[in-house]
C-alpha cells in the first residue's frame, strides 16, 4: 500500500452527485432540511415525542429523520416540520447549466 499513488479529485459539493444517484438534488435539499430539523431538535433539547407534540407530526416521523431515512419525505413536507419547529426556510435556486459530456447516460434524451 505504501507504493501505491492515490489520485485526489475534488467533490462536486453535493455527494448525491458524486456517487452517481439520478435525483441528487432532490437528495440533497432533503439531507439539508433534514440537517436543520435535528440541529433544532438538539438545540430545543426536543425528544421525538415532545416534538410530535409541538408540530403534531408523528413521533416515528422524527426517528426516521435522526436515522438519515428520508425515503418517505417530500421536501415539502420536512419544510413544513420545520415551519412548525419555529423555523422560517428560504430557498435561493440557482441553475447551472453542464456540459454534455458530464451528463449521465441514463439521463441523456
Amino acid at each position: 500500500m505504501k507504493d501505491e499513488k492515490l489520485e485526489l479529485v475534488s467533490g462536486s459539493g453535493n455527494v448525491f452527485r458524486d456517487l452517481g444517484r439520478e435525483n441528487a438534488d432532490v437528495e440533497q435539499l432533503k439531507a439539508l432540511l433534514a440537517t436543520e430539523i435535528i440541529k433544532t431538535l438538539d438545540r430545543d433539547e426536543l425528544t421525538v415525542r415532545a416534538a410530535h407534540a409541538r408540530t403534531g407530526f408523528a413521533a416515528a416521523d422524527f426517528s426516521r429523520i435522526r436515522n438519515a431515512d428520508l425515503g418517505r419525505f417530500t421536501a415539502d413536507r420536512l419544510m413544513s416540520i420545520l415551519n412548525r419547529l419555529g423555523a422560517r426556510v428560504e430557498v435561493k435556486i440557482r441553475v447551472k447549466r453542464i456540459a454534455a459530456a458530464h451528463i449521465p447516460d441514463q439521463l441523456r434524451a
